[in-house]
């Protein structure tokens, strides 16, 4: 017989202290596959590491370990192989040990035949082979995912000086226009490449969510607010805010500053972007209530708010609502996945016309700090 899927014979260990038992299994099997024996865990530890046989078999029953004692150590070490119990007792303790620690895949009764343990070896093979191709198309998968986050990474950033230049011509040859025809192409080329320029950055921002590693610290508000601040992309942003913040604050808080930042910035910048027409600053109002085991923050901004039917949406990739094309369809989506790094959560209470409030929660991750 030979195995689907392969032209191989498949690699089956035995182990059993009871020698007859593994002279009777080889004897047996030998032709179809290629059969190892152990009488001892370290033998059988031996032949896994040398042979990596991809079923094996052990006797519940032995002097020293157990068979499910075997499995457990073994799926340490070697995960991949197929494991199979076999015993002469039928005892429902052992078959829960089986399934919780072994991780067995079957479990067999003495004596069994070998039709059965045929049965149960290509099963098992089929089952070793799934496996395989499952995991090397994960592996495939996420090698190309990682060398596209960072081919996207690269290009944005080397686009951020071009961008940032042609940004500074067009200021500078705007100013001796006078034709209101140019003036209007000219400003209408400076919004174009603001929104590259926050698409851009937004890029950049994605990439790094995902690729930081935790680092907690101890957050001093004031300081973060400031970070904060700092981070909206131009001085015309600041200009155009006005920001009201309130802490109550019970206990030190200890966090995912790098994050924490990133949240706070963009829905502050989308304040700003989505600010009331008849608006010349946009208000925001900032709440931080610290207490021991969480974090509650509050962002309020004062614009045009966000339709009913567009609630469930904004967090997705990409979506931008009719009234609010200004975004790039990312920042609440950055925000959405950098709170769930965090074990955060938000929720957004909005209607048009009265602006939006988000809720945020986050851990206080007090005595995490050194992690």
């Amino acid at each position: 017989m030979t195995p689907r899927n392969s032209t191989k014979p498949i690699r089956v260990l035995y182990l059993d202290d009871e020698d007859n038992n593994l002279r009777s299994f080889k004897a047996a099997f030998r032709r179809d596959y290629e059969v190892y024996t152990a009488n001892n865990t370290e033998d059988a530890f031996s032949i896994l590491k040398s042979h990596r046989p991809q079923v094996i078999f052990s006797d519940q029953r032995m002097p020293v370990t157990s068979g499910v004692e075997f499995f457990n150590a073994v799926r340490q070490v070697f995960p991949e192989p197929v494991r199979i119990l076999i015993t002469g007792f039928t005892d429902v303790n052992d078959i829960i040990d089986a399934i919780n620690k072994g991780h067995v895949y079957r479990y067999i009764t003495k004596p069994w035949s070998e039709a059965e343990i045929k049965v149960a070896i290509e099963n098992a093979y089929d089952l070793y082979h799934t496996r395989r191709q499952l995991k090397d198309k994960i592996e495939d998968l996420e090698k190309t995912n990682n060398e596209l986050n960072r081919f996207v990474y690269s290009v944005s950033h080397d686009l951020r000086a071009p961008i940032a230049s042609v940004l500074g011509l067009v200021k500078v040859a705007g100013i001796d226009v006078t034709d209101p025809a140019a003036s209007e192409l000219f400003e209408k080329v400076d919004r174009s490449v603001h929104k590259l320029d926050l698409l851009v950055n937004n890029i950049i921002d994605y990439y790094k969510n995902s690729k930081a590693t935790e680092e907690f610290v101890e957050v001093n508000l004031e300081n973060l607010v400031e970070d904060v601040l700092n981070q909206l992309h131009s001085g015309e942003n600041r200009e155009n805010l006005s920001l009201q913040k309130s802490i109550s604050q019970n206990a030190r808080f200890f966090g995912d500053y790098f994050r924490i930042r990133i949240v706070l910035s963009h829905l502050i910048a989308n304040a700003i972007k989505f600010k009331k027409p008849e608006q010349q600053t946009a208000q925001v109002d900032l709440k931080f209530g610290i207490e021991e085991e969480k974090v509650h923050i509050i962002v309020k901004d004062h614009g045009v708010g966000i339709l009913q039917d567009h609630v469930e949406q904004i967090f997705k990739m990409f979506f931008r609502g009719k009234d609010q094309m200004a975004g790039s369809g990312l920042g609440l989506y950055i925000v959405k996945e950098a709170l769930a790094k965090m074990n955060g959560s938000i929720d957004v209470h909005s209607s048009p016309g009265e602006g939006a409030e988000f809720h945020i929660i986050i851990p206080n991750m007090i005595g995490h700090e050194d992690e």
